[in-house]
């Protein structure tokens, strides 16, 4: 077991991490907990826009919960440090773009974290199920989520059976976006990466809030709110001077450049 489970590594405004815990990138407290911080870190840095998030090697994305050590100690309801498990599911105001780049095996957990992402690119071989109903115990995060993001049947048919699916059909059912050959995965993870971090991170910020605000709401309350200044994302977009580089730059038919402020 490596001493350093997560790798990360930053190229302009794109931090990568990955999660490196041979044999099969499971995630135990600690790992969490390191996840966690990473994910408040990337949140809170101004330089940082956007983070694709993988794991290593060709076999596993992640599988979540790692068994062994939960029969080694691990409590299943301990510490998972900020953001819950994999510090990203349950992190507070992360309104910067999340890039979820599956490369092999994600189930369980592993899948809730690629779920907690914006985009998910998956390698051609990548498979995908949440067994936790054979070893009896509920997929939490993914009860709530699962069935809001791909037909109701299908949500539940893998929740109540525990049932592998395959790339293409995670992609038909819109689990997925694109699927790609593994070896050309993380350079299109990388492409889609440098096209979010050279467009408006404020845009993005009152994006992602909004559509997390009024994701059970209905849609008058929803608009009264941005209407009434009640996004302060949304405030914050309308009165800065990426608004005006904005217009200008549509003005003067050239491309914006943008501050984030």
């Amino acid at each position: 077991m490596t001493d350093n489970p997560i790798k990360t590594s930053v190229t302009g405004h794109i931090l990568e991490v990955t999660l490196d815990r041979p044999k099969a990138n499971a995630i135990d407290l600690k790992t969490s907990r390191i996840m966690g911080d990473i994910f408040t870190d990337f949140r809170d840095n101004p330089d940082l826009r956007v983070v694709i998030v993988t794991g290593a090697g060709e076999k596993f994305f992640c599988p979540g919960w790692d068994l062994k050590a939960a029969a080694g100690g691990d409590a299943v309801d301990g510490d998972y440090g900020k953001g819950g498990f994999g510090g990203l599911q349950e992190l507070r105001g992360l309104n910067k773009p999340v890039i979820a780049a599956v490369n092999g095996i994600c189930c369980g957990g592993g899948l809730e974290l690629a779920l907690s992402a914006d985009i998910i690119l998956a390698a051609d071989h990548a498979t995908f199920a949440l067994p936790e109903i054979r070893s009896g115990t509920v997929a939490d995060a993914a009860s709530i989520k699962l069935p809001k993001r791909i037909p109701y049947h299908i949500a539940m048919e893998m929740l109540l059976t525990g049932r592998w699916i395959e790339v293409e059909e995670a992609a038909r059912w819109g689990l997925v976006n694109h699927v790609l050959p593994a070896a050309d995965l993380m350079s299109e993870a990388r492409k889609m990466a440098e096209l979010l971090a050279s467009g408006p991170p404020l845009v993005y910020a009152a994006i992602k809030e909004v559509v997390r605000e009024a994701e059970d709401m209905k849609f008058q309350d929803a608009m009264n709110r941005i209407t009434k200044s009640q996004f302060e994302t949304v405030e914050r977009l309308y009165r800065s001077e990426d608004q005006l580089e904005g217009a200008r730059a549509f003005a003067e038919k050239r491309d914006p450049v943008w501050k984030g402020r």
